[in-house]
């Protein structure tokens, strides 16, 4: 169905059902503003886990193409007026994401919504100076949960340079505690070792959640499981046993002292930021001369160069050799891959490249490129996080939602707010789904690499890694 009410252009597949009826009342109705490359992913990611879901955008061709290849509701417009909102029926929707490119039109948006309907609102907000006063936006405004994608890839790529071994670390358990990937170093000691061997053989709690195999199979592992070289390895425990970990492997993993970043966007703002903080040395470089002087005044710490980081001989002039740390943060996804390559080839350097678009990400890990991060994934899960939670029953609900080895497994940790099936039951009388594994428990201060005998209680926070995909409470991890 097509119509036309007054400025704004609506497309709808059948606009009763998906608003009055069917799946929308039985499952969160969300809006979405803005349908560029992350607006896009989150329509993919929840559309599949049947949510009911509204478009907002004045590209008609984005619409048009979200509409045919969806079973949602589109509408060409402004998603910071009223009538389009209207269109939406805000009145029935359970929440609102702006993600559009401007941050000051998504905290519009989401401040229009709150005035309509008092409902949850996330923003994409990326400025650097709004980062920095998001608790007084967020409390003037209402808004429920403000997201920067640079930020995030930020705090990410500090945290692999601070673990060199790894090629991707995040945080769990509020900060406590790190899951991490590395890939099994040939003739290590542990290679052809079973995980039981592993587990014995090096003191303190840790568990070995997944491995991904070179023949593109993905196992979440049980104690007889044997590990191979070339073996992507994700490992869950606290920060202190993450880097006794890799000692007891003999895996060197030196923290960085130094670092050149190419590209000086508001990622490299940010990752300088957090370096200079950790005392490691900083030196970006930058063909545009008016974004020079700005870090120039706002990172004194750091070497601004003025220059273009695709040039060969800068970079050698600059000390690419001997740097150990290389970030490829420019705007334009072929010469982060360019200079990644580059980088690889003439340094020792741990290496990291962003990557907006998704595309060919296999060949790029064949390539052995450095560690890939990508804005839009990591904003992605954290908006499709708080969604799902919204599904989930009373007794939990889900804090954090990351995805690992295309989206083949998810790591999921729940807050268990009441009593539910799997509470106060030895996890050894479980009947836990097979590709399942409970990560960690975490209660109070407590970080607890469970046993068979350990329990789920009220108040605990609870990991989960499973191959089993859209979890949304904690009993879903049962076989029945």
């Amino acid at each position: 169905m097509l119509t036309m009410t007054q400025n704004v252009l609506q497309y709808c597949v059948d606009e009763k059902e998906l608003l009055n009826g069917g799946n929308a009342m039985a499952n969160p109705y969300v809006i979405i503003a803005g349908c560029g490359k992350v607006g896009e992913k989150i329509v993919h990611v929840l559309n599949a886990e049947n949510f009911s879901i509204a478009v907002i955008d004045w590209n008609a061709q984005r619409i048009n193409d979200l509409v045919n290849q969806y079973d949602i509701l589109g509408i060409v417009g402004n998603g910071a007026s009223e009538e389009a909102l209207t269109n939406a029926d805000v009145e029935s929707a359970d929440l609102f994401i702006a993600v559009s490119p401007s941050d000051e039109f998504n905290l519009l948006c989401c401040a229009l919504v709150k005035a309509m309907k008092d409902i949850p609102t996330i923003a994409r907000v990326r400025t650097p100076v709004y980062t920095e006063s998001v608790h007084l936006i967020k409390k003037a405004l209402g808004t429920t949960m403000i997201i920067n994608p640079e930020l995030e890839t930020a705090m990410e790529s500090s945290r692999i340079l601070s673990l060199p071994a790894a090629y991707d670390v995040t945080l769990l358990a509020g900060g406590k505690a790190e899951l991490v990937k590395f890939k099994m170093p040939e003739n290590n000691r542990f290679s052809g070792k079973s995980i039981s061997e592993i587990d014995n053989a090096i003191p303190g709690d840790f568990i070995i959640a997944a491995i991904h195999r070179s023949n593109d199979e993905v196992y979440i592992p049980n104690g007889d499981f044997v590990l191979e070289p070339r073996d992507h390895v994700s490992l869950i425990a606290s920060k202190k046993m993450v880097r006794t970990f890799f000692k007891e492997m003999r895996i060197e993993n030196e923290k960085v002292k130094n670092c050149m970043i190419i590209g000086g966007g508001r990622s490299s703002y940010f990752l300088a930021k957090e370096l200079i903080k950790n005392r490691i040395n900083v030196k970006i470089i930058e063909k545009d001369l008016i974004k020079c002087h700005r870090l120039s005044d706002k990172l004194p710490e750091a070497i601004i160069i003025h220059g273009d980081g695709a040039n060969e001989g800068l970079l050698l002039e600059e000390g690419l050799t001997d740097t150990q740390g290389f970030v490829a943060f420019t705007g334009i996804d072929e010469e982060n891959v360019i200079l990644a390559l580059h980088a690889q080839a003439n340094s020792n350097a741990k290496v990291i490249f962003k990557l907006d678009r998704g595309s060919f990400k296999q060949t790029l890990k064949d390539l052995h490129a450095g560690t890939t991060l990508s804005p839009r994934d990591i904003t992605t899960e954290a908006i499709v996080a708080y969604a799902r939670a919204m599904k989930s029953a009373s007794g939990s609900k889900i804090e954090t939602l990351y995805h690992m080895y295309d989206e083949r497994v998810e790591v999921l940790e729940f807050s268990i707010d009441q009593e539910t099936r799997v509470t106060n039951i030895p996890l050894k009388d479980l009947p836990i789904k097979d590709g399942t594994v409970i990560g960690f428990i975490r209660r109070g201060e407590q970080f607890i690499v469970p046993k068979g005998n350990d329990c789920i209680m009220q108040g605990d926070t609870v990991l989960i890694v499973t191959i089993n995909l859209q979890f949304s409470e904690i009993d879903d991890i049962l076989k029945k």
